[in-house]
């Protein structure tokens, strides 16, 4: 280690670094031509080819014609993602629409419950009855 300097090291580093950088970005731009909906399958592979055969001007002139909506793209799944995240919660807790519904359910009862121990309207045994009724 001796003879290689400090400032070379920094290069090295600096320099893989952007390698590593420029294969996140291949294989983002890969992924994005594929789950691409507006692409046909020759647009596909002729885009995937560019990006195979001439790596760095490939990626480049696809950052720059197809960026912007390769950005809409990512909101738009990210968006579904929130919405299955939230229906699925939804749908766990055992409430329609957010919880903000009239008849009640498992988690809401619950909650008026633990409210009622609480306020020292209901015993801790009363409470226990009425939760294991509850689940039952």
């Amino acid at each position: 280690m001796d003879d290689y300097p400090l400032l070379n090291l920094f290069w090295t580093m600096l320099w893989f670094f952007l390698w590593i950088m420029w294969l996140f970005l291949l294989f983002r731009v890969i992924m994005d031509i594929f789950r691409s909906d507006d692409l046909s399958g020759w647009g596909k592979a002729g885009w995937l080819i560019l990006a195979l055969v001439l790596p760095y001007v490939g990626v480049l002139v696809y950052v720059i014609a197809r960026g912007k909506s390769m950005g809409k793209r990512d909101v738009q799944e990210a968006k579904e993602r929130d919405a299955a995240f939230k229906a699925y919660i939804r749908d766990a807790a055992g409430t329609e629409g957010g919880g903000s519904h009239k008849s009640g359910g498992h988690v809401e009862d619950l909650s008026k419950l633990a409210d009622l121990k609480d306020k020292g309207a209901i015993t801790e045994e009363e409470y226990q009855r009425a939760k294991s009724k509850l689940l039952v």
